[in-house]
């Protein structure tokens, strides 16, 4: 049941205070588990461990553009990031010289802005008090490391959650304006303007309005036209996942059988891939909770997004595109609010489960092995 609006300052408050929190626990993390994950070898300054993969990747593109390093070999792939991150890259490195540092900044402010919306989501759709506990689920999934490094999720977030509770409250105008930013930083951004056109329509709300609903995927569009204004491809940031990544649609269950292949091998990439497997199976449990308790929109957004995951020609960054599924969070931040005595333990073992994967990962990740 939707409740009036009016989230209490004391929401965005537990919101900020826990967002606060978990960065200085992952700068400890970083400081005292550096030498753990080395071994005794050499340790890395502390910037240099968050410069890996797609952080590197956007520096070049804010630094070059699609380019890429005109000392370096070419990168095929780099079409394949949309320009919003890259661009506050270099709006942010106007201020802050290094590159790598002003990504960590982009995060660290895009990610309060996220977790203040989310909690005020949480407690404009359910009971107060599921503020602070959705923040928690968020910050506690395995793959959060994403949300501290210089990537795009936190920004995109920082969008499309505030998106999302505009349109929740028909505010179109606003819903539309952020889901347009949110479409700047991510293909994702597609699959959420489809879901606000859900959304509307579900909602009946008046027809005056639906105009709005046009605005989200221009982003794409402009983006695609730039493109095809230098190679003459409308689908250059597509084919550029194919080329850098080999990611092209495949029947489901040939992607699920490349995956399990090689979740059963040996190494750090094997425990990648169960991770994926893993991120599947919450994905899709999620679809169909969703279906069940027809909430049509947030099946669109989240389902269209697991479709593409799942039939990608393996499994890859499932886990870590979960950090944009809010209503996953708010599913858990409702199931542990306390009412029946059962509940008051679901944050706890959900806490106990993942929390040690979170943990795990970021250690992973600073010690420049891939995780998602």
């Amino acid at each position: 049941m939707i409740t009036p609006l009016g989230p209490s300052r004391g929401t965005a408050t537990e919101a900020l205070t826990l967002w606060l929190s978990s960065r200085l626990g992952i700068v400890v993390l970083a400081v005292v588990g550096a030498g753990v994950m080395t071994d005794g070898g050499a340790v890395a300054p502390f910037l240099e461990r968050w410069k890996h993969w797609d952080a590197s990747l956007l520096i070049t593109i804010a630094e070059y553009g699609y380019g890429g390093d005109p000392t370096a070999e070419p990168d095929r792939g780099l079409p394949a990031f949309f320009p919003g991150m890259p661009l506050t890259l270099r709006a942010v490195h106007l201020l802050v010289d290094d590159w790598t540092l002003a990504g960590l900044l982009i995060s660290f402010v895009a990610g309060a802005v996220a977790m203040v919306a989310l909690a005020r989501l949480a407690e404009f759709e359910g009971p107060r008090g599921t503020g602070g506990r959705a923040v928690l689920a968020l910050l506690l999934w395995p793959m959060s490391v994403f949300l501290f490094a210089g990537y795009s999720e936190a920004l995109f977030l920082a969008f499309a959650i505030p998106a999302w509770l505009a349109a929740r409250q028909g505010r179109w105008s606003l819903a539309a304006g952020l889901a347009a930013g949110a479409s700047c930083m991510r293909i994702t951004g597609l699959f959420l303007a489809l879901a606000l056109i859900v959304e509307f329509f579900t909602r009946r709300q008046p027809v005056r309005q639906a105009g709005w609903l046009a605005l989200p995927p221009v982003p794409l569009v402009l983006y695609s036209a730039y493109h095809y204004s230098l190679s003459g491809d409308w689908l250059a940031w597509k084919h550029a996942q194919e080329a850098g990544w080999g990611r092209h649609l495949v029947w489901p269950w040939e992607s699920l059988i490349t995956t399990w292949n090689s979740a059963m091998g040996e190494g750090q990439f094997a425990w990648a891939f169960r991770l994926e497997i893993a991120g599947a199976v919450v994905g899709i449990g999620l679809v169909l909770v969703l279906l069940y308790l027809r909430r049509w929109s947030e099946s669109v957004y989240v389902g269209l997004q697991v479709g593409a995951l799942v039939c990608s020609a393996y499994y890859l960054s499932i886990p870590r595109s979960a950090l944009l599924w809010w209503p996953l969070f708010l599913f858990i931040a409702r199931a542990s609010t306390p009412g029946a005595r059962w509940r008051q333990w679901v944050i706890l073992a959900y806490a106990l489960v993942v929390g040690p994967l979170m943990v795990l990962n970021t250690l992973i990740f600073m010690n420049g092995a891939w995780v998602g």
